[in-house]
């Protein structure tokens, strides 16, 4: 592996400039207001054919966008082709959000440090350019992989998987049971965690309607905004009281139900709101379905509308997959534990997350996968940044799990 090990640390400065250029096209969902991951995915392909290796195109129309969300496979065949190790990034990032928060342009990378800063640096970049520069280390070194090794680069993680993952699975027979699959999409700071299970992610939108009035006169109306706010207390405290098992797998070991989104509710401050939107974000444990959430919603939101007037309606913006927990004996863990321990100097443990990734619909359909990463929890943060050296060895990580 020594070889191995020194020929990735040659890549360094060309692991930094593929980051500088995906970070330069933001690959943001339509529902976040973007054009989806082309631009992205078109520099990603010219990329691959100049080092050498070749791609398929699994291509999904999105008619929002009047165009295609992209997914690339990248092969590099192996001693035994019965079975393939995958490693599965997102193509896909979150908006910037608050500009003001940045230091600098969230899509125009900066080196400072060790680390590169930008949107999607971590997210899924660091682990993107790390599976990338694994392939072509093995290629360059003439090292042929103990199975064919397929690098998986999807769109529409953030925003459901509809386009991406989820589109593959229904519409094509990409992987087999004995296939060893990887989803570097969360991890921790000493990359010790190899999460086997996810919480269920669902989403909900809040829609409370009352009567609008003119502020002086307060009794004329129905104040959607309060009833939102007593509704939105009594949802935090009464989903915490009804769903508390707790799992030592995860951390926090319980489900959350967190307020997140709020809508404008009217555009002046002497008006009586007859309308108010809010959202939560829920995630749960396997232990619960979120049928069972939105059942007791339905209760408590009937008993709500008796005691103080006014209507309320939800939908469901997202509901995740309820997915079985990979076995912790399985070779892709296995296999992984190794190959991480000839890199870093720790002992994995299992374990869960919270935050969903395209795994869980993959254990769901009976591929058993692991997720794993070493990263600095940037994920969604402004002023994200992805540390260099966690980059460059954890590409070590996947040409080691490939020739074990």
């Amino acid at each position: 592996m020594e070889e191995i090990f020194k020929k990735i640390e040659s890549f360094r400065e060309d692991m930094v400039f593929l980051q500088k250029e995906l970070t330069a096209r933001p690959a943001i969902g339509p529902e976040n207001g973007g054009k989806g991951e082309m631009e992205k995915a078109i520099f990603l392909k010219g990329f691959i054919k100049e080092i050498g290796l070749n791609y398929e195109e699994y291509n999904a129309f999105d008619e929002r966008i009047n165009g295609e969300r992209p997914n690339l496979r990248v092969n590099l065949s192996g001693e035994d082709e019965s079975k393939t190790f995958w490693i599965i990034t997102h193509l896909d990032v979150v908006p910037a959000g608050n500009l003001s928060l940045w230091q600098s342009d969230p899509f125009s990378a900066v080196v400072k440090d060790g680390k590169i800063y930008g949107r999607g640096t971590e997210d899924n970049q660091q682990e993107m350019v790390a599976s990338l520069f694994a392939l072509k280390a093995l290629k360059d070194l003439n090292k042929k992989p103990t199975c064919t090794v397929s690098l998986l680069f999807v769109a529409d993680e953030e925003t459901g998987s509809r386009f991406g993952m989820g589109y593959l699975l229904n519409n094509f027979s990409l992987f087999r049971k004995e296939d060893l699959i990887l989803v570097p999409d969360a991890g921790n700071r000493d990359g010790s965690l190899i999460e086997i299970a996810e919480k269920t992610i669902l989403w909900l939108k809040f829609l409370v309607k009352g009567k609008q009035t003119h502020a002086s006169t307060p009794d004329d109306g129905l104040n959607a905004h309060r009833l939102g706010a007593r509704f939105l207390l009594l949802l935090d405290k009464e989903l915490h009281r009804r769903f508390k098992k707790r799992n030592r797998l995860f951390n926090p070991p319980f489900s959350t139900f967190e307020p997140t989104k709020k809508e404008a509710n009217c555009p002046n401050i002497n008006t009586i709101p007859g309308e108010d939107v809010f959202y939560f974000d829920c995630r749960l444990l396997p232990e619960y379905h979120p049928d069972e959430i939105t059942g007791f919603i339905e209760e408590l939101k009937e008993d709500f509308q008796k005691r103080y007037g006014g209507e309320i309606s939800y939908e469901v913006v997202m509901k995740g997959e309820v997915a079985p927990q990979t076995p912790p004996d399985v070779e892709v863990v296995k296999r992984l534990r190794k190959a991480i321990k000839m890199v870093y100097p720790i002992n994995p443990k299992l374990g869960g997350i919270g935050g969903g990734t395209v795994a869980a619909l993959l254990r769901k359909r009976g591929f058993p996968c692991c997720v794993w990463g070493k990263n600095e929890g940037q994920a969604h943060q402004a002023n994200e940044y992805c540390l260099i050296d966690n980059m460059v060895n954890d590409c070590k990580v996947y040409t080691a799990y490939a020739l074990l």
